[in-house]
């Protein structure tokens, strides 16, 4: 079975749908939350780089067709600066 692959809403890589962070608006309530529900999805590189210009440019609220809540990108930060202390 081949894997699922997905595309960065930052920088357009491609990989496989594991490799990135997930964010979704989640139907029909139109919240905003990470890794689970159904509905409306985003994927994003777990970088520095596409997280600052996924914030900048607000790709996550425009790709997601909704306001995205200051805590949604506060997760992120914490997520990645996680993922830098993991050797």
């Amino acid at each position: 079975m081949k894997p699922n692959y997905r595309r960065c809403i930052s920088c357009g890589c491609v990989a496989p749908k594991g490799a990135f962070w997930r964010i979704v608006r989640v139907y029909p309530s139109c919240q905003v939350q990470l890794d689970q529900g159904m509905g409306r999805s985003a994927y994003l590189c777990p970088t520095k780089d596409c997280l600052t210009l996924a914030t900048q440019k607000n790709r996550l609220g425009r790709r997601l067709k909704a306001s995205i809540p200051e805590s949604i990108y506060q997760q992120l930060w914490e997520r990645l600066g996680k993922s830098t202390l993991d050797p």
